[in-house]
């Protein structure tokens, strides 16, 4: 039987000059969870993300992902597991169009070999288009990236990871700096994406966060400090000392 549990995190530590910006660190999202995040500047939540997809390397703990140790593990081959991570800034090819980004990140293109020998096939073609309506992009495919508003932006790159079919999404503030219908849509494409794979979410929008959140876990100075839903969050009196009060 496969095990609810797609993402393991225990003892999670790492020090940077004597600073334990993750300290002894426990989380466990399960399988088409959307897991959000939250906490004030400081808390560690971008460490968190970037010990998960290999970025920074823990100074002790365990990150399983399925059965899988990700603390051995090189950025890239943590990719191929299936985990992909989105940075608080759009990484996208500006002067390439939309068609063209998705293209890129299809992942038979995303390596050297497959690059030389890449070829555009119905399949593809078929896929970049599946993936530009999923991201309220089908209508903008041979627009450059570039002419993109921010919110647009924000999708194309999540259609980058999409498109590559992780089974686990990892994004950071992805609504910042969005009007409010494309905080809406985004919400909206998170709750459909989680049907078939889990999304971790860091986010000061609580109400995006309300939209979205399956579970919320409070981080304050590298350490879990609250876990529930978002409800159960906000009722907390040590959470709002630490974080919703500010």
């Amino acid at each position: 039987m496969t095990s609810p549990i797609l993402l393991a995190v225990e003892g999670l530590t790492v020090s940077f000059d004597g600073f334990k910006a993750v300290d002894d660190l426990s989380l466990y999202v399960e399988r088409n969870e959307v897991r959000v995040v939250i906490g004030p500047n400081g808390a560690g939540k971008t460490t968190l993300l970037d010990l998960i997809c290999g970025k920074t390397r823990a100074t002790d703990g365990s990150i399983k992902f399925k059965d899988t140790e990700l603390t051995r593990l090189a950025e890239d081959k943590i990719v191929h597991e299936g985990v992909g991570r989105k940075f608080q800034t759009p990484s996208i090819y500006e002067n390439l169009t939309v068609f063209q980004n998705l293209e890129l990140s299809y992942p038979k293109g995303r390596t050297v070999f497959g690059s030389l020998f890449f070829r555009r096939t119905p399949a593809i073609t078929a896929r970049v288009k599946e993936i530009a309506e999923m991201i309220y992009l089908d209508d903008d495919l041979e627009k450059s990236a570039g002419l993109l508003s921010h919110g647009q932006k924000q999708w194309l790159e999540i259609g980058m990871l999409l498109i590559q079919d992780p089974e686990l999404l990892m994004l950071d503030e992805p609504v910042a700096g969005m009007s409010v219908v494309e905080r809406e849509r985004t919400a909206e494409l998170l709750n459909r994406i989680s049907t078939n794979r889990s999304v971790l979410v860091i986010e000061h929008d609580m109400d995006f966060v309300k939209d979205i959140a399956h579970k919320v876990t409070v981080l304050h100075q590298g350490k879990v400090l609250a876990e529930g839903k978002m409800d159960d969050i906000q009722k907390n009196e040590r959470v709002i000392e630490v974080y919703l009060g500010h």
